[in-house]
């Protein structure tokens, strides 16, 4: 099993930053896949970024260069950075593990067994 908690979501004006955290702690934790998924009012769920266990980072290309993903697996925590927000990032925030064995990234949220609950983040226009 693995535990997920989001924090550092909120309401912002358009243009601000903010990083959300993902506290992650369990079994192998350190050696799984994470992921920042979130899903946008009345919209599908949408991947953000990935990073696999030894630090390899993906983004979603929407994104890339506004938003930034690491991890720092000494304090169990997974970070997204995300600069330049827009209205349109306006959506629940996710962080996500992948199951046993799932060192990997993965742009598919099917493939990540563990979910947090979410933190909101707000963009006015």
């Amino acid at each position: 099993q693995v535990q997920l908690a989001e924090s550092g979501g909120g309401l912002v004006q358009a243009g601000a930053s903010l990083r959300l955290a993902c506290a992650f702690s369990g079994s192998s934790a350190v050696n799984r896949a994470l992921a920042w998924f979130r899903r946008p009012p009345m919209r599908d769920r949408e991947f953000v970024a990935a990073v696999s266990s030894d630090g390899r980072i993906y983004n979603a290309d929407s994104m890339a260069g506004r938003f930034i993903v690491s991890r720092d697996n000494a304090k169990n925590t997974l970070y997204l950075q995300m600069n330049r927000l827009k209205p349109e990032d306006t959506a629940v925030y996710s962080c996500a593990a992948r199951g046993f064995g799932g060192s990997d990234y993965s742009t598919q949220g099917s493939d990540y067994a563990y979910w947090g609950v979410g933190t909101q983040v707000t963009v006015s226009s």
